[in-house]
């Protein structure tokens, strides 16, 4: 969808008037009066005007045709809207329709050209002019019907955030997290009902945290402060191995990075860990990019349940854990742009399902640390090309009362790209 600035009369005449006949209209605490012209007229002039019961309250002077209320769930909502083609029809949101908003919803419904859209200051920009922050250096998170555990990644000394919750219980639920990772210094300030007569905005710090009687519709601002213990993750791969839940099924951290970088992670794609163990490639992986998607296969129950509690621990919640046995765990998947198996790519022709199962442009990375894996390997390779590698990382640690190295087991990785 585009957004269109100009008033609504400006382009009556650029298409038949049925053409765009769906507009979007944010509004804000400040209702109506925070509307100009070209807002007020789409929705006076709509016939049926969508909006959740808020917003049809802040806008119900405008109102003259019909106000319908958001279904529930909402998921049946682009339904009623596409039904509604041909006719006058506004939609309200709240602040911009497009940033995490239904214009982002609509727009995979309704093709740009029969749309006019006028966002509203979001409530992110309405807190950033609030505390005096530049959006280019702040954070945005949305934990708004989303685990909290998503700004976990986010949490770096110095680091500005701006969070938008999902009620009046979400600031105390983020004070209690950051508190327990070790961030309890942080300076939060709670700002309600931005841009309305009800605008309130109070600060505290998150380990004292006491704030009460906060409305729903708030967003919190976070200035990060960080205790010497606080659990900070990297922004490059490789993450501390004792960061993880593991009982020994883990990519070591040196491999590991490696690995990340032989997969190649780019825009939008999707992962398959195949034999995931602690889930710690899937979730380095998803820790690159918020675009990213990533199916972790496990076998073992316990494992399975560990790499989502894993999950869960590093911000990245969506990795989707699947307990079961490759290759016949991977039937009826989605297509993936890469695959990492870590461990039985010598059983049931494993490498030949992953093969096939690949994107064109696809990468696959297999380590192996079993002779019989690695044959397998060396065997493909000599068949498919691609990139055969031999990694071995020794670290120093007490032999005897003195400090040696110790070896871990050598690692063979083929890293092959389908045509």
């Amino acid at each position: 969808m585009r957004i269109f600035m100009a008033h609504p009369e400006s382009f009556a005449a650029d298409t038949a008037p049925s053409r765009r006949w769906l507009s979007i209209v944010g509004i804000g605490e400040d209702g109506v009066d925070g509307l100009g012209r070209g807002a007020r007229d789409l929705i006076s002039n709509a016939e049926i005007v969508f909006g959740g019961l808020r917003h049809l309250q802040l806008a119900a002077p405008l109102i003259k045709g019909q106000a319908k209320p958001w279904p529930s769930p909402f998921s049946l909502a682009p339904g009623e809207v596409v039904g509604m083609r041909g006719r006058r029809v506004c939609v309200l949101a709240s602040g911009d329709p497009f940033f995490h908003g239904v214009g982002a919803t609509l727009a995979a419904h309704v093709p740009a050209d029969e749309t006019w859209v006028v966002p509203a200051p979001s409530a992110f920009s309405l807190a950033a002019a609030r505390m005096g922050w530049a959006l280019p250096d702040t954070t945005l998170v949305s934990v708004h019907g989303r685990a909290l555990d998503r700004i976990r990644p986010h949490l770096h000394p110095g680091a500005h955030i701006l969070a938008l919750t999902s009620d009046a219980g979400g600031p105390a639920a983020l004070a209690k997290l950051l508190t327990s990772l070790g961030f309890g210094a942080s300076h939060m300030t709670v700002l309600e009902a931005l841009g309305g007569e009800r605008e309130h905005i109070r600060s505290t710090q998150a380990h004292g945290f006491g704030l009460t009687g906060i409305a729903a519709l708030n967003t919190v601002a976070i200035e990060v402060a960080a205790a010497p213990d606080a659990r900070i993750l990297a922004y490059t791969p490789g993450l501390d191995d004792d960061l993880f839940e593991h009982d020994g099924q883990i990519t070591k951290r040196e491999i590991r990075a490696v690995t990340l970088s032989s997969l190649r992670p780019r825009h939008g794609e999707l992962l398959w860990d195949v034999g995931a163990g602690s889930g710690s490639i899937g979730i380095e992986w998803l820790l690159a990019h918020p675009s990213l998607r990533a199916i972790a296969v496990e076998a073992d129950a316990a494992r399975a349940a560990r790499a989502a509690r894993n999950a869960a621990a590093f911000g990245v919640p969506h990795l989707d854990v699947i307990e079961g046995r490759a290759p016949q765990a991977l039937s009826g998947l989605p297509q993936p742009d890469a695959i990492f198996v870590g461990g039985g790519g010598s059983a049931d022709d494993l490498l030949g399902v992953c093969i096939d199962a690949l994107k064109p442009g696809g990468r696959l990375v297999v380590n192996a640390v079993t002779l019989e894996t690695e044959t397998e390997l060396i065997a493909r390779h000599a068949a498919l090309g691609g990139r055969l590698s031999r990694l071995a990382i020794s670290r120093a640690d007490a032999v005897g009362g003195k400090t040696g190295w110790r070896s871990a087991m050598p690692v063979t990785q083929w890293t092959w790209g389908k045509a």
